[in-house]
């Protein structure tokens, strides 16, 4: 544990000594903010749902450029050689740069408050619905990250790894989309693996136990074939 711990530690000190942390903070916060607050005042209602709505797409687009660096820079670099030889885990190394990852991008989520306290001004707000749909979130970080890592880990450089997990979130992201033309056997599958038939439950103020084991399922399947994938890398 102790290992995990000093390896997130570091990363996460690493994501402020470079731009990374800043400028993906910032576009964050800047345009969930914009598309949230443009739809608001011509709504007139006091309440954050379309705020949570946007987060499935918005954390899409922005953890793999969290994670990206995380294991692919190390390969490029050449300094992946120098930690294989150190006594470390495989599970370490994967599980402390997801924890790193995971790290901030909550940072990322905790700066939003201020837009449900700025509501809150404007309103009368249900908070059982803003609680909700940041627990949803929270749980939709944890998934995103871990396919991010494993992207990473999968890819050869940064570029790659951005593309890759792309690809795989907006696959999850766009899945179930397709219900509606396929029989219902096989629409009701898509569905189920969808990350936003998930998470509608929580912008309608449900916390659901089947919902959030569907994204630590997510998150489990894709930090175990990371380290799968650390260890063949490690052996070659």
């Amino acid at each position: 544990m102790n290992n995990i711990i000093t390896i997130a530690t570091k990363e996460f000190r690493g994501f402020f000594h470079s731009p990374v942390a800043y400028i993906v903070l910032t576009v964050f916060l800047l345009t969930t903010g914009w598309l949230f607050f443009s739809s608001f005042f011509l709504i007139g209602e006091a309440s954050l749902r379309n705020f949570f709505a946007l987060m499935p797409l918005m954390l899409v687009i922005f953890s793999p450029a969290v994670t990206m660096r995380l294991l692919a820079e190390e390969r490029k670099s050449g300094t992946f050689e120098l930690i294989a030889t150190m006594p470390l885990k495989d599970r370490d190394i994967i599980l402390g740069k997801y924890l790193s990852a995971c790290a901030l991008l909550i940072c990322g989520l905790f700066f939003t408050v201020p837009y449900a306290l700025s509501v809150a001004t404007i309103g009368v707000i249900d908070f059982g619905p803003v609680l909700s749909g940041y627990v949803g979130t929270l749980a939709l970080i944890l998934a995103l990250a871990a396919i991010g890592i494993l992207a990473s880990a999968l890819a050869k450089n940064q570029i790659s790894a951005l593309i890759l997990a792309l690809a795989l979130g907006f696959t999850l992201y766009l899945v179930g989309a397709f219900t509606f033309f396929l029989p219902e056997s096989l629409g009701s599958f898509l569905a189920y693996i969808s990350l936003t038939t998930h998470f509608e439950n929580f912008t309608r103020g449900i916390i659901d136990t089947k919902d959030i084991i569907y994204y630590l399922s997510i998150a489990f399947l894709a930090l175990y074939l990371g380290v799968l994938t650390l260890k063949a890398r490690r052996n070659n």
